[in-house]
């Protein structure tokens, strides 16, 4: 979203009296500058990150929980509410790391009990 500059004026001569003694007049040099307002970022959404969980890593349904908080977060985006896109994406954020490392974790584990098993099977046959 690009903004337009804003001129703003600032008036040089003093108040009240001038160095002669008169009243000091509102005439004189004035000096423009214009001011840039600081651009604000767009709230981030994660809608790519909550569609990978939900899809390859979705332990208690976080991964399909956060895809749906980063839906609304890209809904506000578009309705011009980055308050709540800003709330909602911090959600979905939020779960997405905890289904990412419940699903690793969980994988892991996984791993390890399969390797076990695969040992206690192989020690088994050779007796």
């Amino acid at each position: 979203m690009e903004t337009v500059p804003q001129s703003v004026s600032i008036n040089m001569q003093p108040y009240g009296r001038n160095g002669a003694g008169y009243p000091a007049t509102a005439f004189g040099p004035t000096v423009t500058s214009f001011v840039r307002p600081e651009p604000v970022p767009d709230p981030q959404d994660f809608v790519l990150w909550s569609f990978f969980n939900s899809m390859f890593c979705n332990p208690f349904c976080l991964g399909f929980i956060a895809l749906v908080f980063s839906i609304k977060a890209r809904d506000r985006k578009i309705a011009q509410d980055p308050g709540a896109a800003g709330s909602y994406g911090r959600t979905a954020k939020h779960l997405n790391i905890a289904a990412l490392c419940l699903g690793t974790v969980g994988t892991i584990i996984c791993i390890v009990l399969l390797v076990m098993y695969y040992n206690t099977l192989r020690m088994a046959g050779h007796r």
